[in-house]
């Protein structure tokens, strides 16, 4: 088994992302290095946080994942340190905050989405309560109606027709 040294591998791993986000093909070719190595190092980079996008050099075709951890990893980062480092990824600094705010807000607008879908729920259980409750009413009306229908029958059956009537 081959062994790369660190300074190669952070080279090769640097031409994989952004900006560059050369092909693993191109690479193996060009170094010799075989792509299941190259596969197997950009996936160990991504586990250990490095955002390493799959080819795809428009960062708005990024996975949230992806977007995620860039976030994450500049958090601590001051304005010329991001700025430096978006240079170096070919990334705004404009981009990256916008991320962050979709992060911070991710979680915001499902909990506030959550509320008006429980508040909505209370409602409409409201709602078909009162409308059984009126269908409850209206059906002991018409039972009530039938029966006296009914009695007045049977009495007229009984005692005649009312000359009133």
């Amino acid at each position: 088994m081959a062994t790369y040294d660190k300074e190669l591998k952070n080279s090769i791993l640097q031409r994989m992302m952004p900006p560059k986000s050369e092909s693993v093909a191109l690479i193996s070719r060009e170094s010799g290095i075989p792509e299941q190595t190259l596969y197997k190092w950009k996936r160990k980079a991504k586990e250990n946080g490095m955002p390493v996008t799959k080819g795809n050099s428009n960062s708005e075709k990024w996975s949230t994942q992806d977007k995620f951890s860039i976030v994450l990893e500049t958090a601590t980062l001051s304005e010329v340190e991001l700025s430096e480092y978006c240079r170096n990824r070919g990334l705004y600094v404009e981009q990256i905050k916008a991320w962050k705010d979709a992060c911070l807000q991710a979680n915001g607008g499902v909990a506030k989405q959550a509320t008006n879908l429980q508040k909505d729920l209370r409602n409409k259980e409201k709602e078909i309560k009162q409308l059984n409750k009126e269908l409850q009413r209206k059906e002991s009306a018409l039972a009530e109606t039938a029966a006296l229908l009914v009695l007045r029958k049977k009495a007229n059956a009984i005692w005649g027709e009312n000359e009133e009537d």
